[in-house]
């Protein structure tokens, strides 16, 4: 995390729980600012901006938020209109839905409304995604990986994200897609790169310090490859067997914290 960065993410598993006690959102408003957020509803990631956006007014309305603007971005030239640039500006929170991650960069990378999310992060509001919406956080992140397969160079596509947070990539539909063989890919390919994978119903909200704590039904796994001893990484072919020895694995379950910058896991009652 920057030292110059004031805001907070929330990242989240996908699938979160929307009829129920709604933990996960409900923790989005808060940190966002409560019933007086204004909260600003991204649809990029989605091909039913409209269905999906108006789902979320809903249940962020359920959740007594106020002022919630929908912004249906299709196109870069939307996404450099002054307009929706002037909307993030006066937001307290943005939540960004899932879909496609492609879609969220390949829109609004380099654009206006990019450089505008980028500074209100700086300035210190929320900034939560969902699924597609999680993975686009990272600098690099996973658009494409075969779930059934042991690791391979080949079982993965990554790609440029919003680089909100660094040093950091981010996997999502976690446990339930078995993705365990494509984070450790990526980790393989980039041992200096934390890995995080997080379950559905799961989220990690990161504070300005490099703290994150775990929210929702299930747990989030982080892998460190920083004192991976061997890989065959980078002479193996792309269609064989990655070789990792020594890597470290933690899972994290709701209350749990991880210190991103000291890369050490955090128990409920530690100080």
């Amino acid at each position: 995390m920057g030292d110059k960065v004031q805001g907070t993410l929330v990242i989240i598993g996908g699938a979160e729980d929307k009829t129920g006690r709604c933990e996960i959102l409900r923790k989005v408003v808060e940190l966002a600012g409560g019933e007086e957020a204004r909260l600003v509803i991204m649809t990029a990631a989605t091909e039913k901006p409209e269905a999906v956006g108006e789902d979320y007014r809903r249940i962020f309305k359920k959740l007594r938020v106020k002022e919630i603007e929908i912004l249906n971005i299709s196109s870069r030239t939307e996404a450099n209109q002054n307009r929706y640039v002037q909307i993030i500006q006066n937001s307290t929170g943005i939540f960004f839905t899932g879909g496609d991650q492609l879609r969220i960069t390949s829109l609004l990378g380099g654009t206006a409304v990019y450089q505008a999310l980028q500074e209100a992060y700086l300035r210190g509001i929320v900034i939560a995604g969902t699924s597609a919406g999680a993975s686009a956080m990272s600098e690099t992140m996973i658009v494409e990986g075969d779930s059934d397969e042991a690791p391979k160079k080949n079982t993965l596509k990554m790609a440029p994200g919003m680089g909100l947070i660094a040093e950091v990539v981010v996997d999502q539909h976690f446990a339930q897609r078995g993705r365990i063989g494509r984070l450790l890919s990526a980790v393989a390919q980039n041992p200096h790169t934390l890995g995080i994978g997080i379950d559905e119903d799961t989220a990690i909200a990161v504070a300005a310090n490099g703290l994150f704590e775990v929210y929702g039904s299930q747990t989030v796994t982080v892998v460190d490859g920083r004192q991976i001893t061997h890989t065959n990484a980078s002479e193996s072919s792309p269609s064989e067997a990655l070789a990792l020895t020594n890597i470290t694995l933690h899972v994290l379950p709701a209350g749990y914290r991880f210190d991103l910058n000291r890369r050490i896991p955090l128990e409920p009652s530690a100080d």
